[in-house]
């Protein structure tokens, strides 16, 4: 079958090249019934359009952005948080009508695709320093949006006020009278168990900025801790570090959880080690996630609107997309929006144990 091109619509129709052409990019140039015939003939001879490339040479652009994701692709999916803004970044990013491409930390030999996929810009989220695929994103010069990571000099960022969002935590289990307090967090760089120092605990920024607060907020009040470190944010990795701080005869009487889904593995910890939560240990969880209120008892947590966090991120992506292609990016132009928290209390905090 011979090859199907503008030129074969042109034809066809009794038109020149150009008009054929600008009936799939420039609409806007020609009459309705005009457009209608040509792509109906089109659709006739099984022409599906101007080859991607050549287009996306041609504007300039490759109508789509990437999202450099964290450690584990699977991971991510299985998080309600994540799946939650990758949500409201693609609707927020639907009338623009950009593209999403999911990008993984890690490439083959081959490809690796943070330097080989045709993007505009990208979402960095929540990612490890000193990630290849990061390093090559900087060297292509996208625009960049960082979210959940220190903000970068002359890129904007999306990020928690998580010390905020830690001084909240533990100021209410001070006010519950807890002190001894646990510490579970989660980084797939090491320390990994118990670790006897508080302060080397947390690998990437947010898990660093919450322990800090943390760490501030129960140290000036004189409280106790101990802190366990685990590789992965999973419901099996919370249970597992839990235990190591409950399957002990001084076991702190509350814990401050990374994240929902940790909190959910330490609940049951404490519950298969013959524990009451929250007579006998309290814990607070961080995100709000669905698991907070499916749990039983509920989890007392931290809230993020992670639907807010997902539509600031793509809002500056496609302003720093734009100040690019016009020239008008300048350092100084980077926005860095910190969204609030709340504390959310429910049935798994309590008054400590005498």
């Amino acid at each position: 079958m011979a090859r199907v091109t503008l030129q074969t619509i042109a034809e066809q129709v009794g038109v020149s090249r150009m008009t054929v052409s600008n009936a799939f990019s420039r609409p806007d140039q020609l009459s309705a019934a005009l457009r209608e015939t040509i792509l109906a003939t089109a659709a006739e001879l099984g022409y599906v359009g101007p080859d991607p490339a050549a287009r996306a040479l041609a504007k300039g652009t490759t109508g789509a952005v990437g999202i450099l994701l964290t450690n584990s692709m699977g991971t991510a999916f299985r998080d309600d948080v994540a799946t939650s803004f990758f949500g409201a970044v693609a609707e927020e990013l639907a009338p623009t009508g950009l593209a999403v491409t999911l990008l993984p930390l890690y490439g083959s030999a081959e490809s690796i695709p943070a330097r080989d996929v045709p993007i505009d810009g990208a979402l960095v989220y929540a990612c490890p320093d000193g990630a290849p695929a990061l390093d090559w994103l900087v060297r292509r010069r996208l625009p960049l949006v960082f979210v959940d990571r220190e903000p970068t000099p002359g890129a904007a960022s999306v990020t928690l006020d998580e010390r905020g969002g830690g001084r909240q935590g533990a100021e209410h289990l001070l006010s519950l009278g807890h002190r001894h307090v646990g510490l579970l967090t989660s980084s797939f760089e090491g320390p990994h168990g118990i670790v006897p120092d508080v302060a080397t605990a947390g690998g990437d920024f947010v898990a660093r900025e919450r322990i800090a607060a943390w760490t501030q907020t129960l140290g000036a009040a004189g409280v106790r801790m101990s802190a366990v470190q685990v590789r992965e944010n999973t419901d099996r990795e919370g249970y597992e570090g839990a235990r190591l701080l409950l399957d002990t005869d001084d076991r702190p009487t509350g814990i401050l959880c990374f994240s929902d889904t940790l909190a959910w593995g330490a609940v049951r910890a404490a519950q298969d080690l013959d524990l009451r939560v929250p007579q006998d240990v309290s814990v607070i969880g961080f995100d709000d996630a669905q698991i907070a209120r499916r749990a039983r008892p509920a989890l007392t947590t931290v809230r993020q609107d992670v639907v807010a966090k997902g539509r600031a991120a793509a809002a500056q992506l496609t302003a720093a997309i734009a100040r690019h292609r016009d020239g008008s990016g300048d350092a100084d132009d980077a926005v860095h929006v910190v969204l609030p928290t709340e504390l959310v209390v429910r049935h798994s905090t309590g008054p400590a144990p005498a």
